[in-house]
C-alpha cells in the first residue's frame, strides 16, 4: 500500500492535519506500519503539488488541516478500484536468501532453520496482538493477514527443506 493512498482514504472522511493523519494511519493498520511524520508531511507536500488536497487554514495551534479534493477522490477512487498485481510488490528477500544459501551457503539447513524459529516467534506475537487487539476489524484484518502470510512462509520453508533433501 503506498502512503499517499492510504493518506488519500483518510482524508475522504474529512479535513485533518499531519499529526492526525499518522495517529488514524498507524491505528487503520494495527500499529503494523509506524509512519514518520516526516513522511506524512513529504508526502502531503507532494499531494498538494499534484492537486489531490489542499490546506485549510491554521486551528488555534498552527496546525493547519488538509482536505482532499474531487482529483484527490477520483485518486482514491481508482487505487480502491484497482487489483494489486504480484508485479508491483517488493521483491521478497527472504526468497532470494534462500535462494542464494541453496546455491552457496555450505549449511542452507541451518539458514532454513535459523528462519524458521524466527517466523515461528513473529506469528506467535502476531496471535498475542490478535487476541489483545482493540482497534475493532481493520486491526484484526491486518494481523490474520500477517498471520496468514507467516503460516504460508512456514510452508514454503518445508517446501525448500524438501527440494534441498531431494537434489
Amino acid at each position: 500500500m503506498s502512503v499517499r493512498h492510504g493518506l488519500l482514504a483518510l482524508l475522504s472522511r474529512g479535513p485533518r492535519h499531519g499529526y492526525q493523519l499518522r495517529a488514524e494511519f498507524e491505528s487503520s493498520t494495527g500499529a503494523t506500519w509506524p509512519l514518520n511524520i516526516g513522511q506524512v508531511y513529504t508526502t502531503l507536500t507532494r499531494m498538494e503539488r499534484d492537486g489531490l488536497v489542499e490546506q485549510g487554514e491554521a486551528d488555534e495551534h498552527g496546525r493547519v488541516a488538509y482536505r482532499i479534493t474531487e482529483a484527490g477522490r477520483a485518486e482514491m477512487e481508482r487505487w480502491f478500484s484497482t487489483p494489486v498485481a504480484q508485479s508491483d510488490r517488493p521483491r521478497d528477500e527472504l526468497v532470494i536468501k534462500l535462494a542464494l544459501a541453496i546455491t552457496t551457503h555450505p549449511n542452507a539447513h541451518q539458514v532454513i532453520q535459523a528462519q524458521r524459529a524466527a517466523t515461528m516467534r513473529t506469528m506467535q506475537e502476531l496471535t498475542r496482538a490478535k487476541r489483545a487487539a482493540l482497534d475493532g476489524p481493520a486491526q484484526r484484518l491486518v494481523l490474520d493477514s500477517m498471520i496468514f502470510q507467516a503460516e504460508a512462509e512456514q510452508r514454503w520453508l518445508d517446501h525448500c527443506e524438501a527440494v534441498l533433501r531431494e537434489s
